[in-house]
């Protein structure tokens, strides 16, 4: 069989102020046509379909529209939850999905077989999936309990928790003439962020072992880190990561999808198709001198300007670069937080003072803003 594995769509994503609703229609339009192309079996996307808990109507549009599309190829689609998207909304899509033939799992559900999913190819290739939509803390523990996999003790941690749900749902991965798959929205130790993940979900608290995984899978498809790479572990396991570079920190990222091509008794063989839809991301350093002689880059620009920070700066840069979306002093301008040197521009200096530094600092001074500011602290002092 073939399959299609997709991830961290993130439709809505406002970068500094700036829609990329047209990149996002153009790069899904790409994955759409590579699965007209290459004709899987199945499409996996593993989490992360939105921006936000609360997708704007066009949002929702273009993800129901992108998995109708998909599944238009012949391809079985299946959708699962990430930690951007609000489990419970997509699972009310549950009966629009289940017409089209779509498998949406947005939050976990009581009964663990509602998350094995069962299929065949026109081939007569036999599937089964392990969806598991991205689980807070909170709610790893009450999945443990709802399975009934012996009390969730406090000592406990999230991966024992998410380790101990897995294995639950891999239970019938028995049948040696079926190909065995799993795909969840997590983190797992050692592999890299993309830059511009969620950190209160990548931090160590969930980040779990690959050793959660069962080692008779066939394939793990996996979401919630935005590079494409391969996991080490006792099973083949791979993040697709995003098809555009969600953020600045994800600039190097080459947007992709993953194949694999897999049978019950072959390994999977695995390439990554390139994306190339989305607007470049650059950064930019330099005096205004020097940014006024750049010829500027393709695509949305973070400028780190080697001037010290004054009122106006930012528009003078905006002039410069009109595709500039994030303008910052240089970082190697500024002293580093907590420095002596720091510490010695605030002693003795009044709150007042203060305040307009920082909004010097910014590129923001504004006299309406300190004249606010004034106020507010002389109410404070009354």
């Amino acid at each position: 069989m073939k399959i299609l594995h997709t991830s961290d769509w993130h439709v809505g994503k406002v970068l500094k102020g700036q829609s990329r609703a047209d990149e996002h229609k153009q790069v899904l339009a790409q994955v759409i046509e590579i699965a007209r192309v290459e004709r899987p079996d199945l499409v996996i996307v593993a989490g992360d379909l939105y921006d936000t808990a609360a997708p704007t109507p066009e949002a929702t549009r273009l993800v129901t529209r992108a998995l109708t599309a998909l599944r238009r190829t012949g391809a079985d689609v299946v959708a699962i939850g990430g930690n951007h998207d609000n489990g419970a909304a997509l699972d009310a899509l549950r009966p629009w999905a289940e017409a089209a033939g779509i498998t949406l799992r947005g939050s976990v559900r009581d009964n663990p077989a509602e998350h094995v999913i069962d299929g065949v190819t026109a081939g007569g290739e036999r599937w089964r999936l392990a969806a598991l939509p991205f689980l807070s803390q909170r709610y790893a523990v009450r999945a443990v309990e709802m399975y009934e996999l012996t009390a969730a003790e406090a000592n406990q941690t999230y991966a024992d928790h998410l380790g101990r749900v897995l294995a639950r749902l891999a239970d019938g991965f028995t049948e040696p003439d079926r190909v065995h798959l799993v795909t969840a929205h997590l983190t797992v130790v050692g592999a890299s962020t993309g830059g511009g993940e969620r950190d209160a979900h990548t931090v160590l608290g969930y980040a779990v072992p690959a050793t959660v995984f069962p080692g008779n899978a066939h394939y793990v498809a996996l979401g919630h880190l935005h590079r494409s790479q391969r996991v080490i572990g006792p099973c083949p396991i791979r993040y697709s990561g995003s098809p555009l570079a969600v953020d600045f920190g994800e600039q190097e990222n080459v947007g992709s999808v993953t194949l694999v091509e897999v049978t019950a008794t072959t390994a999977a063989q695995i390439r990554e198709v390139p994306v190339p839809g989305a607007v470049p991301l650059r950064t930019v350093r330099g005096t205004l001198a020097q940014l006024a002689e750049l010829d500027p880059p393709d695509g949305w620009l973070r400028v780190y300007v080697r001037e010290q920070p004054r009122a106006g700066l930012r528009e003078e840069v905006q002039e410069l670069l009109p595709r500039a979306l994030e303008i910052r002093i240089d970082p190697e301008l500024m002293p580093a937080p907590g420095s002596a040197t720091r510490t010695a521009q605030r002693a003795g200096r009044s709150p007042r003072e203060l305040f307009a530094d920082y909004l010097s600092s910014r590129g923001h001074g504004d006299d309406g803003v300190q004249e606010l500011f004034d106020e507010l602290l002389e109410g404070i002092d009354h």
